[in-house]
């Protein structure tokens, strides 16, 4: 049952980090500045609750998008291009 478990666990925990896109491989000099980025995603209507770097080398935010529905976005920090969004 133990080995099950850890299976099962291990498992899962591959299937999460795997959701995450791959964005760029691009040296971090090549990225938009964060701040700047953040600010122009706020004036685009975005209000965000939590804005970081993923370890797959994407800017990821969680918020709201104008229409306020709940959102996670992966961009590409060097083009801005969305890579993977979800909406609630």
């Amino acid at each position: 049952m133990r080995l099950l478990t850890i299976s099962l666990f291990a498992l899962f925990s591959v299937a999460a980090y795997a959701s995450d896109p791959e964005c760029t491989k691009e040296p971090k000099d090549k990225w938009k500045d964060k701040t700047a980025f953040e600010k122009d995603l706020k004036d685009q209507g975005y209000k965000i609750k939590k804005f970081k770097v993923t370890k797959s080398n994407c800017y990821e935010i969680y918020g709201h998008d104008k229409d306020g529905k709940k959102v996670e976005i992966y961009f590409n920090p060097v083009t801005g291009e969305k890579v993977k969004e979800d909406i609630d």
